[in-house]
């Protein structure tokens, strides 16, 4: 995939920051999935920040991201540029940690995820298990180079529940109407991926060169409107959710209560 796969997760998201809380709007389902792990936390670090999904409204939160233009975004007082390898925080400064999809970003995700469990108390990761079956339709039928791209950067999730000494990893099967534009949010909306907007909210997307995702983007437009896609897939429509292999991931004090 030549130097687009190479590019650094702070120039990537100084790209594709720019409109992105137009497309990554939290969702309320996975919002709540969140915040019941890290219920009675006083004070939380958020990792990964970025626009600031997914905090909890009754914590006081400070985000780190190593990107400028995500951290212009986030909506927060307490904003530190930093990476999850190197948090300039003290052992136990916090009450908790979270990270939101961003482990597979980390240039060292077992170093990232020691430096959570050294700064706080309690952690919530937010990944997606690479080894999980059934894998999206798009990454079967029509974009296999997102899927070895995926499969290269995301770290298994043994290794994530490994490297925090997690007690519970939690499914979140993704609703048909997922409001968080990520790569995964449209499979029951096909004609979304037509979308260059949606498609540059993804950062798999945004990494892949136009002369691959292009031809598979025109492949699925004449599916759809040929109808090939939806006798391909009827099963799904019918289905309002699917466990595509998105797991939070706890670990350290459990939540009171």
């Amino acid at each position: 995939m030549g130097h687009a796969g190479q590019e650094s997760r702070t120039a990537r998201y100084d790209r594709i920051g720019v409109g992105y809380r137009q497309v990554r709007r939290p969702d309320p389902r996975l919002h709540a999935l969140i915040g019941s792990a890290l219920r009675g936390a006083r004070t939380v670090v958020n990792v990964g920040a970025g626009a600031g999904s997914y905090e909890p409204e009754d914590a006081e939160v400070t985000a780190v991201d190593p990107s400028q233009v995500m951290l212009d975004q986030h909506p927060g007082e307490r904003k530190v540029k930093a990476s999850a390898e190197q948090l300039p925080f003290e052992d136990g400064a916090f009450d908790a940690a979270m990270a939101v999809l961003t482990v597979h970003h980390w240039s060292d995700p077992r170093r990232g995820l020691a430096e959570l469990r050294r700064v706080a108390r309690r952690q919530a990761v937010f990944t997606w298990d690479p080894a999980h079956r059934p894998q999206l339709w798009l990454l079967e039928d029509y974009l296999p180079e997102i899927r070895e791209l995926e499969d290269s950067r995301f770290t298994p999730l043994e290794e994530v529940v490994e490297a925090l000494d997690a007690h519970t990893v939690l499914p979140f099967p993704v609703p048909w109407d997922f409001t968080d534009g990520f790569q995964i949010a449209h499979w029951r909306r096909p004609e979304h991926y037509l979308d260059p907007v949606v498609r540059q909210a993804s950062s798999t997307f945004a990494q892949l060169p136009p002369e691959v995702v292009e031809p598979a983007v025109e492949r699925l437009r004449a599916d759809l409107a040929s109808g090939a896609w939806h006798r391909r897939y009827a099963d799904l429509l019918d289905r309002d959710s699917m466990d595509y292999g998105y797991r939070l991931v706890l670990a350290g004090e459990r939540p009171a209560g």
